[in-house]
């Protein structure tokens, strides 16, 4: 199952979530060299968050297999400024592809709720928490972690509060046989939360197959509380699909909604 589209009006012009796109692509260009072995092995290893490095529990020099007979070698700490970094790296075309289009998907709402800029605030925040989970789940991992996931946990976590019963429209391949059905924020959300917190169990221990389950965890989880605190009360309370009621007919005039 893959989400496609939500039912869910654009209020804003999604400028935050449009940089925050813009600022990944980029990255994946010039400084990850669209995937190549060699650019992509080199910024994963400089910027991407170790968190065995981080915790100096693997002195410099240390070699890391990254597979495809690519080697990073440490140098130094890395930092807690790999944690920033980190989210705008990513480790295949699927991988930014898959996390830049949930953002797309879901972003765009959030930030309608917000503004830009606390939305893009709200963001940084939200992968900063995702990557204190992970290294708090596994301190002597040497796996490297990179991309957008667990900040976009967050603005998940976001708007399974703000837009519950939005239909969202979902794309499913059943062998030869294609189809869609739409179920509610609520549902898709919840269950995507429900397998990260499995699969971050289950897999606890093992580097998760190379997946940060954790701080998809830990970014759900910091986005449900940090939209209270980052949420324009006047902005949402004109949304019509805002909260529990799917359709509120009494606000008729969400479309002309100022950019803030």
């Amino acid at each position: 199952m893959f989400p496609i589209r939500d039912d869910n009006p654009q209020i804003l012009t999604p400028v935050a979530t449009i940089t925050i796109v813009a600022l990944n692509v980029i990255a994946w260009i010039l400084v990850q060299g669209l995937g190549t072995g060699g650019a992509l092995a080199n910024s994963i290893c400089s910027f991407g968050l170790i968190p065995a490095q981080l915790m100096q529990l693997v002195p410099p020099g240390t070699e890391l297999n990254l597979g495809a007979g690519n080697v990073c070698v440490l140098a130094g700490s890395g930092g807690w400024l790999t944690a920033v970094t980190s989210m705008f790296m990513h480790g295949s075309w699927m991988h930014i592809i898959g996390n830049l289009w949930f953002l797309w998907i879901f972003g765009n709402n959030v930030e309608d709720a917000m503004g830009p800029l606390r939305f893009l605030v709200f963001y940084l925040l939200c992968g900063l928490v995702a990557a204190v989970f992970q290294v708090a789940a596994d301190p002597a991992s040497q796996v490297p972690m990179v991309g957008a996931s667990g900040a976009i946990g967050g603005v998940m976590g976001a708007y399974i509060l703000l837009y519950p019963r939005v239909s969202v429209h979902m794309l499913v391949f059943l062998g030869f046989y294609v189809t869609t059905f739409a179920v509610p924020a609520f549902l898709m959300l919840g269950y995507w939360f429900l397998v990260q917190v499995m699969s971050g169990v289950t897999t606890y221990g093992n580097e998760g197959g190379g997946v940060a389950f954790w701080a998809h965890v830990g970014g759900f989880v910091a986005g449900g509380f940090f939209v209270y605190l980052f949420r324009n009360k006047d902005l949402l309370d004109r949304h019509p699909y805002h909260g529990w009621q799917k359709n509120k007919s009494r606000n008729r005039n969400w479309h002309r909604i100022d950019r803030r």
